[in-house]
């Protein structure tokens, strides 16, 4: 089974209850992989179904929409990246990109989901995303070593 076989876009109702359920006042990073369209799904009646775009230029219009309530509920990216080589792992999962957003909490999080703009927004994401994986992580303690 490739990866595109099964599409991964919004959540499961049981693997979002498992998110509400974990605490919502520390800090979290969501570990963000997309794999694209060639070419954008709009809905046909969708402001921006006739643009052409492809999913790539359909996420960046997701990204510019949401951006700011993003950073109103106080997310950040902390890191991004273009993958280059799968060294352990399925070598059919190409990902077109990954990031990990920082929120001050998952409280901020939800907010952000939630709001009306962001709403509205989210079309372009579903307009443009193939697959993806969204994976929450908490924080450890640093130090030097992998353990």
């Amino acid at each position: 089974m490739t990866m595109t076989e099964e599409r991964y876009l919004d959540p499961t109702r049981e693997s979002f209850d498992a998110f509400k359920a974990l605490p919502r006042d520390v800090p979290i990073n969501m570990l963000n992989l997309l794999q694209f369209y060639d070419s954008a799904q709009y809905p046909e009646d969708h402001l921006n179904a006739a643009n052409g775009w492809s999913g790539a230029r359909a996420y960046k219009e997701y990204s510019k929409t949401s951006g700011p309530v993003f950073q109103r509920v106080g997310g950040t990216i902390i890191w991004r990246g273009a993958m280059e080589s799968m060294v352990i792992g399925p070598q059919d999962e190409k990902w077109d990109s990954a990031f990990i957003a920082r929120y001050p909490s998952s409280a901020a999080f939800m907010e952000m989901i939630t709001d009306p703009d962001y709403k509205k927004a989210v079309v372009n994401r579903q307009a443009a995303v193939l697959t993806s994986r969204l994976v929450r992580f908490g924080e450890l303690g640093g130090g030097d070593g992998f353990g």
